[in-house]
């Protein structure tokens, strides 16, 4: 059969996230599907074969919401043969697009939402719990009408009941990592990509800079933005920022190099509800690039790095825990080097975005097979 049109939506996230457009988007559109992003950008464009229709960036969450109808409005004019939308906040879309056309829709879920809303810090903490209950009981409710539901991670998977649920990992696009060529531990470098919040527990990575021995001339590169200005501004005063080197945002085509620059990757995330299931897209990133990794030690993630031998597992929230792993690999070179070596393998062979790929192209397949002929 040949490949149909595909309108792709999110109001939260950027048109160039790395799941939604590097992988998800491109893997359409080179697979031959007529692929349109809805998402938020600057100016509608084609880029690498994906038509992006720009969403106005929101001045704020409200203001998001609210503008679901103008994401409506755009993906009912595609006369798309598949919907695939990105957030629980467009359900509602994804319900009348199906009540609306003859398309199949997707809703792609990238994380345990209602366990999320416990540990959001602009929800009263009195309302977290009643709110967590009705949303998963609406989210489910919506999600199982629909034709397919995607999520991250098999855990997540398990939470949903409906026509079809499948899982596609967020594995990492392997041809874009570089192997590192060597180790230069005479100026060892961590490093962290991702969101700067409490929660992903840049605050004790940052005090863990404090406690290794400065003899080592260790330095931690922080890839990301801070969620907020006043914990952006706690930080900066914590022991251990002076060994900081802050490259603020980088652009998802960038981080490879920035990998390329670093002799560790660290991931010592908070045990929240959301990362406890399986290590989180930047461990496999780190391991693609062939670093070792400093990672949580959650019974799965510890796991899955004894699993893997890809690197040491610690206490997220004791930074002299931290310290003393880093210590370990950077006085070990040998077996970091090793370490490094097999993660990459172990992407190579199962855990890298190709295999999942063709997962998604099957399951699109199968969808527009059941849609049968006609728009």
């Amino acid at each position: 059969m040949m490949p149909g049109r595909v309108c792709i939506m999110t109001s939260v996230h950027p048109a160039f996230d790395p799941r939604i457009f590097h992988k998800q988007a491109r893997s359409l559109a080179d697979a031959g599907y007529d692929v349109t992003l809805v998402a938020q950008h600057s100016r509608d464009e084609v880029v690498q074969g994906v038509r992006i229709l720009a969403l106005p960036r929101p001045r704020n969450r409200l203001w998001r919401m609210l503008g679901t109808c103008r994401v409506l409005r755009l993906a009912y004019k595609q006369h798309a043969d598949i919907y695939h939308f990105h957030d629980p906040e467009l359900l509602p879309v994804g319900l009348l697009l199906k009540l609306l056309t003859k398309a199949k829709v997707i809703y792609d879920v990238h994380e345990d939402y209602p366990a999320s809303i416990l540990y959001k810090h602009w929800v009263p903490s009195i309302l977290r719990k009643p709110l967590s209950r009705i949303f998963n009981l609406v989210e489910k409710r919506l999600a199982s009408r629909l034709d397919c539901v995607i999520a991250v991670v098999d855990d997540l998977s398990r939470q949903f009941r409906g026509k079809r649920v499948v899982t596609i990992w967020n594995y990492p696009i392997v041809q874009a990592m570089r192997p590192k060529a060597d180790y230069p531990f005479e100026k060892p470098r961590l490093i962290y990509v991702g969101g700067l919040t409490r929660e992903r527990g840049i605050s004790e990575v940052v005090q863990a800079m404090h406690y290794v021995n400065s003899r080592m001339d260790i330095k931690l590169m922080l890839c990301g933005k801070f969620d907020l200005p006043a914990y952006e501004e706690k930080v900066r005063k914590l022991r251990g920022f002076e060994k900081v080197e802050y490259h603020g945002w980088v652009r998802p085509e960038e981080v490879p190099s920035k990998l390329a620059q670093a002799t560790i990757g660290m991931a010592c995330l908070h045990p929240a509800p959301n990362y406890v299931y399986m290590p989180t897209t930047k461990v496999f990133e780190y391991m693609a690039a062939g670093l070792p990794v400093v990672a949580s030690n959650f019974p799965s993630w510890k796991e899955f790095m004894e699993a893997t031998n890809s690197g040491l597992t610690v206490d997220p929230l004791n930074p002299r825990e931290i310290a003393k792993a880093v210590e370990y690999l950077v006085e070990h070179p040998d077996e970091a080097r090793m370490m490094g070596e097999n993660g990459r393998r172990a992407v190579l062979e199962k855990y890298s975005w190709q295999t999942e790929s063709k997962k998604l192209l099957a399951l699109y397949e199968d969808l527009l097979k059941q849609k049968g002929p006609g728009p």
